[in-house]
């Protein structure tokens, strides 16, 4: 009994792998919708696998392990993957108009992926992030672009947001993924507003905006492109409530 049990949370680990690989076949065939949605379930599996883990008292280094890898796919490969078709479509401006960035330009989006992987190797090895975060996850940078791009790609595509800013917007995510800024999590050791106001007031926030997203779209016939540019939002509201939280007083 106890030999299967102390696979559960591995399987539950290859299913978000798998996960990021078929998101990543989608993304390659322009299927950008599709492998968005595949990155999403991907983020379930890889919530659930570490509080199964914990349930079932069977966490482990091969676990941790496991976990980085699946993650670097899943929310590493598969969005640059998607950047990578998208530098295909974007539209360039006239100093980068020739055949040497059109055929360069597109492989710079697997930047995202080392960045993902450097910051999930420093999260393995930083004892500081235990109740919270140093830099960007990279769940939430993965879904960030999925959210994004599977709905906007029309927007990012035209003449209005060319390849530099496309480039330049990658950059930002990957200096987001590693730099110091603390970015908090859902951990609570307590439920009491005063020790978790910042996660409290981004919640209600969230729940807002993705409402909001949801009878906007409803309204114009858009649903999905609605609530995926409203989940969209909610990450960049996650990041900017994060490094105003960080110049916050300190509670003693």
């Amino acid at each position: 009994m106890f030999f299967m049990k102390k696979h559960i949370p591995n399987t539950i680990t290859c299913c978000n792998l798998i996960c990021g690989c078929i998101a990543t076949y989608c993304a390659f065939h322009h299927g950008h919708q599709v492998a968005f949605l595949f990155i999403l379930l991907g983020a379930v599996f890889d919530f659930f696998d570490g509080m199964t883990a914990r349930a079932l008292g069977v966490s482990g280094k091969l676990g941790v392990e496991l976990d980085s890898l699946a993650d670097c796919v899943t929310f590493g490969v598969a969005p640059s993957a998607m950047m990578f078709t998208l530098f295909n479509h974007v539209a360039y401006p006239e100093l980068m108009a020739n055949e040497v960035f059109f055929n360069v330009m597109p492989f710079t989006a697997f930047i995202m992926a080392a960045f993902s992987a450097l910051r999930l190797a420093k999260f393995n090895i930083d004892e500081r992030q235990h109740t919270g975060f140093i830099g960007m996850p990279t769940p939430a940078n993965a879904i960030f672009w999925g959210a994004l791009i599977s709905s906007s790609e029309e927007w990012l595509t035209s003449p209005r947001f060319n390849a530099f800013f496309l480039f330049m917007f990658m950059v930002l995510a990957c200096w987001l993924l590693v730099c110091e800024v603390p970015m908090f999590a859902f951990k609570f050791k307590n439920m009491s507003w005063e020790d978790n106001k910042i996660k409290y007031i981004y919640l209600i926030a969230a729940v807002a905006v993705l409402v909001c997203s949801g009878i906007m779209g409803a309204a114009e016939g858009f649903v999905w492109q609605s609530l995926c540019r409203g989940v969209a939002c909610c990450i960049g509201l996650y990041v900017a409530m994060s490094i105003v939280a960080s110049y916050l007083p300190k509670k003693d």
